[in-house]
């Protein structure tokens, strides 16, 4: 009997919906098949109330049900985060300050890709380690790769054309599912 192909969650950092962040994981999503696993890209960063203890515990408000649900029932997590002012966007570690709270990134695989040109996007890099090391995520070392994409490097659906992109991307797939 078959089974079936893990699914790794695709996290974006970026509320722009043409970002170079959003054309990585819209590639991802295309190349996954090919990888040998399924993608379901997250899209409730916007919907996220803004994290306060006080607020974290049940009942949780309904869209911190959803992204935690999203990340338990993944085998894997990506993360493409932009870089905005030397760490992450506000509304990206907001939702991974709703994970610290949790237990479903414990343990889990996850791994990022960073887009930005060779010496940017150091600072949201290492923020995401300090806090996924928080959270007890497994962070997958060889799949955490750098794909520098430039604005106006997708297609107008928003997938990137460039095979060496491609195959970093689903080398990253790969890597993420070998260790989930």
């Amino acid at each position: 009997m078959p089974t079936e192909p893990p699914v790794i969650l695709l996290l974006s950092g970026s509320l722009r919906a043409a970002s170079s962040n959003e054309s990585a994981l819209r590639t991802a999503e295309s190349v996954a098949a090919s990888a040998g696993v399924r993608t379901i890209r997250y899209a409730g960063l916007a919907d996220l109330p803004h994290f306060n203890p006080d607020d974290d515990h049940d009942p949780l408000p309904g869209p911190v049900v959803e992204l935690r649900t999203a990340i338990a029932e993944a085998a894997a997590v990506l993360i493409c985060a932009p870089e905005y002012a030397g760490t992450l966007p506000g509304s990206f570690k907001n939702l991974l300050d709703w994970t610290v709270g949790g237990t479903e990134i414990c343990d889990k695989p996850v791994a990022w890709v960073n887009v930005a040109p060779a010496g940017r996007g150091g600072g949201a890099e290492a923020t995401l380690r300090t806090v996924l090391s928080y959270t007890g995520a497994a962070i997958v070392e060889p799949a955490c790769v750098r794909i520098p994409l430039s604005q106006g490097t997708a297609g107008p659906d928003g997938v990137v054309a460039d095979e060496d992109v491609r195959s970093g991307l689903r080398r990253v797939l790969e890597r993420l599912a070998e260790a989930a």
